[in-house]
């Protein structure tokens, strides 16, 4: 069965950042039309405290569950016109390559929009780095608008289904 994982780099559990990425995965498996299995969030704000303890079987499972999953959505609020330290601290346990399984879907919830480059110019090429392949253009998110995350995301998700979809169907 195909999985799709959500990451989210806010240092505060249960922010408008995750509300926006689980909003991505859903509609990602919705439209898949068959069973596809959307695995709980990883929130790193639950975990910051082993995130440089090393080793740390906790941080390892976690890796690993973004490692196996055909979609990882990879989201964080903008800080300083990139992603949070915390997601670049997760996201460093991994060697080069690690995630070249992955079709990655990255996420920055913005607070301006001066700041919807950044997860072009900023979050994707990391991906990329470890190997994720990522098709289609991220998703910088105005946090302002959160209550509308359904018809903004199903936007994206319209234009996006044609590069993303061939991945939840593979299986």
């Amino acid at each position: 069965m195909p999985s799709i994982v959500v990451v989210v780099g806010n240092p505060q559990s249960h922010s408008r950042t995750r509300l926006v990425a689980e909003e991505v995965a859903g509609q990602l498996a919705e439209r898949a039309g068959r069973d596809v299995s959307v695995d709980e969030t990883i929130e790193l704000a639950d975990v910051a405290d082993e995130l440089f303890t090393f080793p740390s079987d906790r941080i390892d499972a976690l890796l690993a569950r973004v490692a196996a999953a055909d979609v990882a959505v990879i989201a964080s609020p903008t800080y300083k016109a990139s992603y949070t330290g915390l997601l670049k601290a997760f996201l460093d346990r991994y060697g080069a390559d690690a995630l070249a399984s992955v079709t990655a879907v990255p996420v920055l919830t913005i607070g301006a929009p001066t700041h919807a480059l950044a997860v072009e110019v900023a979050l994707r090429p990391l991906l990329v780095e470890l190997g994720a392949s990522v098709p289609t253009r991220g998703i910088a998110f105005p946090a302002g608008a959160v209550e509308e995350r359904a018809r903004i995301v199903g936007e994206w998700a319209d234009a996006a289904w044609p590069h993303i979809g061939p991945v939840l169907r593979r299986r």
